[in-house]
């Protein structure tokens, strides 16, 4: 977009003394600064607004009314389990907030600007309307902005999904959401917070991928079947003992409010969203920044990760070892003002570039008449002097093409090593634009290292043991980048390939199952390769730090950023090391698999209850007899079986591997436990029915039996047991008995005959040998099997 008219005033001021203290303060008055839309967290508002109104709460609380009116006080008991759940809710997820928030204000986009005349480095979100900004490779564009000098290239593709990069020069305009692919400039802020072009439109196309979390979407089926069918079955089974049984209107409540509340597994939702939001707080506390709280799930489950050599393998810490002389008409002192003048006149920023600035300090101060950038798609950068010629230096194979075969040898020796090669040449043409010709001298290799990064070993033997695969995917050569993956102990890293010789998709698909080692890799491909990978049905995690990583970035499954790379790295990814060191890699998928092991086997208990109750409450309507609970019987069992114990398992460490088929699990591991308990309780009606024992009489034994159920359920879930779980186990069960010993009047659990009590023995006793019967039948049916 390109203005026809001369650029804005900016009040008739040198480019270079942007707004004064004054102006900008004024602007910020105004409301004309760079609010953002788009928090990373949600407000205090709406974490409370989010946990108090939900349907299950709204609907307990109907249910507590209507036991209210009825005057059955203590059967609402269970509203203290829905408030406490409710409050801790609250209080967890404001404690990841704030972590969150902390965290996010460390690794928060910076910019540069020009305030009275000096440059200084600003969060994006303090840039204000008309700031003179500086904007260089691999800074992503906060704000519309209409460039004043210089040029630059620009991917829009997190707008467009165009990966073409569009040169943009004096007068043109920067829209809010692209990045800097290469060169610097200086341009004016025209539309900044919700005027900008990414603002406007950012719920469309800003394409933050939305994460694939099988908890939640296994967790909404429940809840949406659960709501689909409580009220009518509810409204049932109240009409049944209203008028058919003649219960009157208050049992016919009471007994029809336990049937509800058992099919309500009130406490899974909040159990997922507290573990994870413990997550981000414990991960939080290893430097590591959550953007997307399921995306520790998603990490958690993948089985490929792909990354970058620099900055990730590598410290990312460039520095020059040799200059080997190709050309005799050269010498250092050549060499050194030929690259000098280079890289004091290109504004290239990247760690390569930065090592050359390092060593070669000399500053001839020669004029240029053109120069181009480095970007990752030519792999060069180069500039024409006046009287001095064209010089280019970059990746010799890409500067040199067929003649490369010339200096191959020469090259692969050092690149085996390990170390980065560098070709500098004289083009004997003005650099017009970006193509270069086969009129080019060969002056010097420059011979760059990079260290490997401690531990880093460690870390890839870890995912190794865990049985996640690794991809190298590199702009460098491929003999560089396998030698230094073997180095840090990638497994098969022998296995390289260019992929310069990869000319389609095709090429690509059959590359990623044979090659480890990827060299020579441009932005587009690293994304092919990830989609590819994704596409053989891998769950696929990147890490980069580059403006060349951020097209893979955001089509992998699960995206890592590095705090030290880029803006447009660290925006597009889920997860941002704040420290910018690999090795903390392995503590967030320990925590993925803990979170998810964890909830597994919560929620197979909280399941159980939700299975028996349902089944019961259908068979119900036929049984001509009451519902055989009160809700203050569930609500002693759900606390002690299920409630306190699994927020216990939720905490634990468990760094199992993930098993595909979230709801399916906790169906299989729910079922057995469920329909023991459904058996017992229609074996209970059945004997009272011949022996004929007083309602309260069936009312209590079932829920006796059905406490003493949940506990072999949680023996079974406990097992292998440790100290802990056995200090649990034994908790739970003195707790359970003791309080229908000394309270059971209070509970409706009232005192057995001698024949009752021996009914309730026999059934405690066949109760562990129907579970694992019925356990043994289950893990045979393939359905539930299936992988």
């Amino acid at each position: 977009m390109k203005l026809n008219k001369n650029i804005n005033n900016i009040q008739n001021k040198d480019i270079l003394q942007g707004l004064s203290k004054d102006e900008v303060d004024k602007r910020i008055k105004e409301g004309n600064y760079n609010k953002a839309i788009d928090s990373v967290s949600k407000t205090t508002q709406q974490i409370i607004i989010d946990n108090v109104f939900t349907f299950f709460n709204l609907l307990n609380l109907v249910l507590a009314i209507l036991i209210i009116i009825v005057k059955s006080y203590e059967n609402a008991l269970f509203m203290g389990i829905v408030i406490s759940n409710t409050v801790i809710g609250i209080i967890q997820e404001v404690r990841a907030k704030k972590t969150i928030d902390k965290l996010s204000l460390v690794s928060a986009s910076k910019a540069k600007v020009i305030r009275e005349s000096k440059e200084v480095e600003v969060n994006t979100e303090d840039i204000v309307l008309d700031d003179i900004i500086k904007f260089s490779s691999g800074d992503e564009i906060s704000v519309d902005s209409i460039v004043l000098q210089g040029s630059v290239e620009v991917n829009e593709s997190l707008l467009t999904g165009e990966v073409d990069e569009i040169l943009k020069q004096e007068g043109d305009t920067l829209l809010s959401g692209s990045f800097i692919v290469s060169g610097t400039c200086y341009a004016k802020a025209d539309k900044v917070g919700e005027h900008s072009y990414a603002s406007k439109i950012t719920k469309e196309v800003k394409k933050r991928k939305k994460v694939n979390s099988e908890i939640m979407k296994s967790l909404d089926k429940i809840i949406k079947y659960i709501a689909i069918i409580i009220v009518p079955i509810g409204l049932i089974l109240f009409l049944k003992q209203m008028y058919v049984l003649n219960y009157g209107f208050k049992k016919s409540i009471v007994s029809t409010v336990a049937a509800i509340i058992g099919m309500i597994p009130e406490g899974l939702y909040l159990l997922t969203s507290i573990s994870l939001a413990v997550s981000v707080i414990r991960l939080g506390r290893k430097k590591i920044l959550v953007q997307e709280l399921h995306c520790i799930e998603t990490l958690a489950r993948v089985d490929m990760i792909c990354l970058d050599k620099t900055g990730t393998i590598t410290e990312g810490k460039m520095e020059v070892r040799e200059i080997i002389i190709l050309d005799d008409k050269y010498n250092d002192e050549n060499i050194n003002k030929i690259i000098g003048a280079m890289t004091h006149t290109l504004d290239d920023e990247n760690s390569t570039f930065n090592s050359l600035r390092r060593y070669f300090k000399e500053n001839p101060n020669w004029e240029y008449n053109n120069k181009v950038p480095f970007s990752s798609e030519r792999k060069w950068s180069g500039v024409s002097f006046k009287e001095k010629g064209s010089f280019v230096i970059g990746a010799p194979e890409f500067i040199l093409n067929e003649k490369y075969i010339s200096i191959k040898n020469k090259v692969e020796e050092y690149s085996s090593k390990g170390y980065r090669v560098l070709l500098l040449s004289k083009y004997n043409k003005d650099l017009a634009n970006d193509k270069l010709d086969d009129d080019i001298e060969k002056i010097a290799l420059i011979i760059i290292e990079d260290k490997i990064r401690e531990d880093v070993e460690k870390t890839f033997e870890f995912f190794e043991k865990q049985g996640v695969k690794i991809k190298v995917i590199s702009g460098d050569n491929p003999v560089t980048v396998s030698e230094i993956a073997k180095t840090a102990g990638v497994k098969n890293a022998d296995k390289y390939v260019d992929a310069s010789t990869l000319n389609n998709k095709n090429d690509i698909n059959i590359a990623v199952d044979r090659y480890t080692v990827f060299g020579r890799v441009k932005p587009e491909q690293k994304r092919e390769i990830i989609n590819s990978l994704k596409a053989k049905g891998h769950t696929v995690a990147m890490t980069g730090d580059g403006v060349n990583d951020v097209l893979a970035l955001k089509d992998s499954d699960c995206s890592i950023a590095m705090a030290s790379g880029s803006d447009a790295a660290r925006r597009t990814s889920q997860l941002v090391l704040t420290d910018s060191n690999f090795k903390t890699m392995p503590s967030v998928v320990k925590e993925g698999r803990r979170v998810i092991n964890n909830i597994e086997k919560s929620a197979s208990l909280f399941l159980v209850k939700t299975i028996y109750s349902f089944l019961l409450s259908i068979l119900y309507l036929i049984i001509m007899k009451p519902y055989p609970f009160v809700p203050i019987q569930l609500t002693l069992i759900s606390a002690l079986t299920i409630g306190i114990p699994s927020f216990f398992f939720a905490l634990e460490s468990n760094n199992n591997r993930i098993k595909k088929g979230f709801l399916r699990n906790i169906i299989k591991r729910a079922l057995a436990g469920a329909l023991t308990i459904v058996i017992n309780i229609l074996c209970v009606v059945f004997i009272s029915y011949k022996i004929n024992i007083p309602q309260s009489q069936v009312s209590s034994i079932s829920a006796i039996l059905t406490g003493f159920t949940g506990l072999v359920i949680l023996y079974r879930v406990s097992i292998p047991f440790n100290s802990q779980r056995k200090l649990l186990f034994a908790f739970m069960t003195i707790l359970f008995f003791s309080i229908v010993i000394l309270f059971g009047e209070r509970l409706m659990i009232y005192r057995l005959s001698f024949v009752q009590i021996v009914i309730l023995a026999i059934f405690m006793i066949i109760t562990p040998i129907t579970i694992k019967i019925i356990s043994s039948i289950i893990d045979k049916i393939k359905i539930l099997n299936m992988e």
